[in-house]
């Protein structure tokens, strides 16, 4: 009870953090639950499940200090490669978390996911669309969870619309472009984060990357902390973005 009470007050003290400005839309790839399960000769499966967790926290600390738009890296359209038993234990938790989505609508969060949706189960695909509906009005963050994503499909998919719409060749430009891609109507990334060891896109928004920030760094997704991306943000506010300028 002692410790309860210390913890309380500690919190009544604990500074708030604050920054100078946020980006508007940080994407994160969600990298290192396997690596982080191996280290601790766990099953890969509880890796996933720590990066769940961590997923939410972030999501929330992100909802808290009020960044408008966060993306993140859940399952890529590569990622069917991994051994079926693997790709189901994934499937399951990302059923878990719609079904359990709905007990956390006071957090004002608006729930979107960006993919090719087609291959998903149809239980999947359908709480997918209660949540994405029941969430639709939020006005706190924009949450955007990158499911069965390829950056390339997602440019192959948009040229598709923009052919079939008519348009003809000398009318289409980037903006045309971003129109038809599953991130339409919204700003473009600034700064992207990567953790576990990595120093690569994976696929992961390459047309909507082209003027972002990055961060790198070896922790691995499951010990990712609140600490790490305010660590991130203060990174990004000191860079000079010149966008081609001087």
């Amino acid at each position: 009870m002692c410790a309860y009470l210390l913890g309380v007050i500690m919190s009544l003290f604990k500074k708030e953090t604050t920054f100078n400005s946020l980006p508007e839309h940080i994407a994160i790839i969600m990298d290192g639950n396997g690596r982080w399960a191996k280290k601790r000769s766990l099953p890969r499966s509880a890796g996933h499940v720590a990066g769940s967790k961590k997923f939410k926290e972030i999501a929330r600390y992100c909802n808290k200090i009020g960044l408008h738009y966060l993306t993140v890296y859940a399952f890529s359209t590569e990622n069917w490669k991994r051994p079926k038993e693997e790709v189901d234990n994934i499937m399951n938790l990302l059923r878990e978390y719609l079904k359990d989505a709905k007990n956390f609508k006071e957090e004002n969060i608006c729930l979107k996911f960006i993919g090719d949706r087609e291959p998903l189960d149809e239980d999947i695909k359908l709480l997918i669309d209660d949540v994405e509906e029941e969430s639709k009005n939020a006005t706190g963050l924009k949450l955007n969870i990158a499911l069965n994503y390829g950056g390339r499909d997602e440019i192959v998919n948009a040229v598709r619309k923009i052919v079939k719409s008519g348009i003809s060749a000398d009318c289409i430009t980037d903006e045309t472009i971003s129109q038809n891609l599953y991130t339409a109507g919204m700003p473009d990334p600034d700064f992207i984060i990567r953790p576990s060891g990595e120093y690569r896109l994976s696929n992961y928004l390459i047309w909507q990357s082209a003027y972002a920030e990055y961060w790198f760094s070896d922790i691995l997704w499951p010990d990712f902390k609140t600490k790490h991306l305010d660590m991130a943000i203060e990174d990004f506010n000191k860079r000079n973005r010149r966008y081609g300028g001087i």
